[in-house]
């Protein structure tokens, strides 16, 4: 996508984005007990961007998004389609980590989201793509869970850009439901027919949708017929 401002311009603007993020102390919670501010990681002209929670531990201490166990397994993802982190950039809704790795709470997701919708707007991306519901309720801006909905590309205006918003479950939840797994492979294979679609086109929004919607069956449920929890 990446029209408008040049790569360069936009490359400063995402370092002085970084910059104030770095400095925020709007969370005191988050301030006290984080290592530092895990902003993003990637690659800036991504035609994909990943949205995920917040940072963990790992994450904590190494300043980089998605480095643990869910890293590994967004890792393999990516190669089972083609690509590498390289050529993605990746990013989270809280930009510090939540003391014991809890929830992020209302008021912290909206004291970060402005730096995330910056973030957005200035990669500029073809699909964002929300990685469980955390991200996918703020960037939708609506309650309906990750269950419901996984697999099924919208718009979603950031500024001046407009991009496919892709939900889909969060890696986590993946390591340990083997359902949820299945279902978020499926959902990534359709990852490079979206790209190679390129961005939307706001006149033809609900046909365009469509295409890149699954079909009803795929949508997950336990052995025993109860639909899956969201916890991510």
């Amino acid at each position: 996508m990446n029209t408008g401002a040049s790569s360069e311009v936009r490359a400063i603007a995402l370092e002085s984005l970084c910059a104030e993020a770095n400095s925020c102390e709007l969370c005191p919670q988050l301030v006290a007990s984080r290592s530092q501010v895990v902003f993003g990681s990637g690659n800036a002209d991504a035609q994909l961007m990943f949205v995920g929670e917040a940072p963990g531990a790992s994450e904590d201490r190494d300043g980089v998004p998605f480095v643990g166990a869910s890293g590994k397994l967004l890792g393999d993802l990516l190669e089972a389609i083609g690509m590498t982190r390289d050529e993605v950039y990746i990013a989270n809704v809280l930009k510090c980590r939540p003391p014991e790795n809890r929830d992020p709470r209302s008021d912290e997701i909206v004291n970060c989201s402005s730096f995330l919708r910056g973030q957005i707007e200035l990669v500029a991306p073809i699909v964002v793509v929300t990685l469980g519901n955390f991200a996918t309720k703020l960037l939708r801006e609506d309650d309906e869970g990750i269950t419901a909905i996984h697999g099924r590309a919208e718009l979603g205006s950031f500024g001046q850009r407009t991009v496919w918003l892709y939900p889909v479950f969060h890696p986590a939840a993946a390591l340990y439901r083997r359902p949820n797994l299945e279902l978020l492979r499926e959902d990534f294979a359709r990852l490079p027919q979206m790209l190679s679609d390129g961005p939307p086109k706001q006149s033809a929004e609900s046909a365009s949708a469509s295409e890149h919607a699954p079909d009803k069956e795929a949508q997950p449920a336990r052995a025993d017929g109860a639909p899956q929890l969201d916890l991510f």
